[in-house]
Formats: C-alpha cells, structure tokens, sequence
C-alpha cells in the first residue's frame, strides 16, 4: 500500500485553490484586478493609506477587516471565495470612498503626487514648498519632496540617472504598500476569532 500524499501546506497548495487550473487562475485574477483597481482609483483620489483615516473608526474597523478577509481568500480560498472576498473589498472602498465625500474632507490634490516606500512609509512629490504644510497635516507618515529637491538628489545619485538614459524605459519595481494593521499578520491562515457580522451587511451579502 502506498504512502498517503502528504498535505501541501503552503499558501495556494489546497487541492480547492483557486490557483490550480488555468481557467480558475484567469476567473479568480479578474476578480482580485478589479477590487484592486478600486483601492488604486481611491489612492488616487484620496492618497495612500489616507482614504482609511478620514471615516469613523468603526468603519476602518469593518474595513481593515474585510481586507484581512480579502488577503485571507487570496491565500487560502478557493474561486467562490475570491469571488465574494473581492466584491466586498471593492464594495468597502466605495463606501469609505462616500463616507468621506460625505464628510467634508478634501481629496489628494492634483499638485501632490503620492508612492509607497518599502518601509511602509508614504512619500509626497510637490511642486512648490508651499504645499508642504497642507501634507504634512494628514496625519500619516509621509516625506515630502519638491522637485527640486529631487533634481537634488539625481544629482548626488547619478547611477539612477545614467541607468535610465542607457536603457529607457527602465524601472524601479515597488517593494510594498503602505503599512497598515495587517502588516502585523504573516499569513491569514487563521480566521478573525471575533469577526463583525455585520461586515457583510455593511460591504454585500
């Protein structure tokens, strides 16, 4: 009698992994692009990591939660749940996205430019110094560069530059997003012990 297969463990190893065929792969892919064209359009609009601190705090609660809920489907689910996950997730950034406008608070504006830091961290690119108060008041992590600034910086680095004018189009890949609650979770295997049910009435059933 053979040895039994042992358990593949690891993230996607489920023999329900919406990861194991091609036609799950693309199906639970298009899912997952369309809730993270969501949270790129409200970045865009709000700035990284900012839209989450402009609502009350029992809505961040409920969102961060259904992000954990989102990455958990992500690494562990099969194709239904990423399916209903990435619904809910673009559904929740919707809903900080009107709880905001509802709230008053002013969107990112056009002159103020914002990109994750491998450290978590938020980094502004301003035209003028006179932008720099009006970032600094978010409340976030952020550094904030004027261009020239920059300019001074290229200077010092000039291997960035020369690597770009000796092959164009070269580019410096992003390492992580903004830190937030969930970076203290190394895998969402485990499921929220204490979960708020009425997360599902808050971002769909």
């Amino acid at each position: 009698m053979g040895k039994l297969k042992e358990q593949d463990t690891r993230p996607l190893g489920s023999l329900n992994s919406w990861a194991k065929t091609p036609g799950t792969y693309i199906s639970a892919q298009a899912h997952i692009d369309g809730a993270d064209h969501a949270a790129v359009m409200a970045e865009a609009k709000w700035g990284a990591g900012r839209l989450r601190l402009l609502v009350d705090d029992s809505l961040r609660e409920k969102f961060d939660r259904q992000r954990y809920l989102f990455n958990q489907a992500i690494w562990h689910g099969d194709l239904a749940a990423v399916s209903r996950e990435s619904a809910r997730m673009t559904a929740a950034w919707q809903a900080l996205d009107k709880a905001a406008t509802a709230a008053g608070a002013e969107v990112l504006s056009p002159e103020v430019w914002e990109v994750a830091l491998a450290d978590g961290s938020v980094a502004a690119i301003v035209q003028q110094d006179y932008f720099v108060p009006e970032v600094c008041r978010s409340g976030r992590k952020v550094a904030v560069y004027t261009l020239e600034e920059i300019a001074r910086i290229l200077s010092h680095h000039t291997a960035i530059t020369e690597a770009k004018l000796t092959f164009p189009g070269a580019t410096v890949e992003a390492v992580r997003r903004p830190s937030d609650p969930l970076d203290r979770f190394p895998d969402t295997a485990i499921g929220l012990d204490d979960p708020i049910e009425d997360i599902r009435q808050t971002f769909g059933a």
